[in-house]
């Protein structure tokens, strides 16, 4: 393989990297256990999957890699998952949700997408941080109410 090229492909895995860790920064400035290196580590993993299969010799490889890659991840997400049965809550959809979402981040900069890869990163982060916009959490309390309203009728 040419220097130019692996330099190039250096620059799409620090991309992708930069983009991870960005997301990633939204969850650890909160206090979440998956944060800048298990983002950045994702996104970064998932590009440099793809660019080995863009680069190898069989012309089918990368679409099975990216599959896989989906396939991968998602079951990496469902351990993030988990039930508190006390409380009847669910745990982690939101991190497991972003941390697939932020593998496709890196398949996208393998694949020189660098205009999608940046919308989509700064669509997760945005989606991220919502839950500390007073906007959204002011309309948040405003459907929890009309929620409890509609129990309180179905109730009676």
């Amino acid at each position: 393989m040419d220097i130019k090229v692996e330099l190039a492909i250096a620059l799409r895995l620090f991309i992708a990297f930069l983009l991870g860790a960005f997301i990633g920064l939204e969850r650890e400035r909160h206090g979440n256990s998956a944060g800048i290196r298990t983002y950045a580590a994702v996104s970064l993993g998932a590009a440099l999957f793809t660019l080995i299969g863009i680069h190898a010799t069989d012309q089918s490889a990368a679409g099975r890699i990216v599959a896989n890659i989906v396939t991968g991840v998602g079951f990496l997400c469902a351990g993030i998952i988990y039930k508190d049965n006390e409380k009847g809550l669910t745990h982690g959809l939101t991190t497991a949700s972003s941390v697939w979402a932020t593998a496709a981040v890196g398949v996208a900069v393998a694949y020189s997408m660098y205009i999608i890869a940046s919308a989509a990163t700064i669509a997760i982060y945005f989606l991220l941080s919502l839950h500390h916009y007073h906007w959204y959490i002011r309309l948040k309390k405003k459907w929890e109410i009309k929620d409890e309203h509609k129990h309180d009728e179905v109730d009676e």
